[in-house]
């Protein structure tokens, strides 16, 4: 991915990292070495440490002292934390998304439920959980609201390295095109129905995903190899 319009060295390099993360092609456990992703990326290491410590800021990421940086291990106590902060916070942005958006905002939205349709058809999961991150994000600007936006923003990127991963991408454009309908005609309590019972579908899912994950890694325990590549600045 290259770097956007003024973009920093730095941010783009946490940018292509906290994708990785998010969409699963990072794991929790997986180490951040600094010097492996310097010339994955063709950087220096000093951009690839700066984008560890803010995804350090973010809770995707913890480092251990001159070692290495790994993607954060979260546990079911996590999840189902950040299961009652999402649903108190998206349901409010679901509900003001349908008694606030006009023509622009819907069209912008009805394009994001097309292009998640279209890659779930193709098989291509990485675009489509990446559009239907997109779909969940733009509620944002649908609410108008800037409160919750801020309130959004502090937790947005762990919410979707927590729940942002699932197998059946066609069940879930089918789920968000549900969502567009209701949001679109402007029926409030279907928009809340929809998106609580969306929310908790996305819970239990992601609570197995995680038992099915611990119960594999009790069969096959994984050692630490002792790297010694220092992540992150003395």
């Amino acid at each position: 991915m290259g770097a956007t319009e003024g973009e920093l060295e730095s941010a783009r390099v946490a940018r292509i990292l906290r994708e990785d993360i998010v969409l699963g092609r990072r794991a929790p456990g997986t180490k951040l070495v600094e010097r492996d992703i310097a010339a994955e990326l063709q950087v220096s290491r000093l951009p690839v440490r700066e984008a560890i410590r803010m995804l350090v800021s973010e809770g995707v990421v913890v480092t251990r002292p001159r070692k290495w940086a790994v993607v954060r291990e979260y546990s079911l106590e996590d999840v189902r934390n950040f299961s009652e902060v999402r649903l108190m916070l998206e349901t409010a942005l679901f509900v003001l998304a349908a008694e606030r958006h006009d023509d622009e905002t819907l069209a912008h939205l009805h394009e994001i439920v097309e292009r998640e349709e279209t890659a779930a058809r193709d098989g291509d999961v990485l675009a489509a959980r990446s559009a239907a991150a997109a779909f969940h994000q733009y509620m944002v600007v649908l609410a108008g609201n800037d409160v919750l936006a801020e309130l959004t923003e502090t937790f947005v990127t762990r919410l979707r390295w927590i729940f942002g991963t699932y197998e059946d991408a066609g069940a879930m454009a089918a789920s968000h095109r549900e969502l567009f309908d209701a949001i679109a005609s402007r029926e409030v309590p279907e928009v809340r129905r929809l998106v609580e019972a969306h929310l908790e579908a996305g819970r239990e899912a992601t609570e197995r995903r995680f038992l099915e994950r611990m119960s594999r890694r009790s069969a096959d325990p994984q050692t630490d190899d002792g790297d010694e590549d220092v992540a992150v600045g003395d």
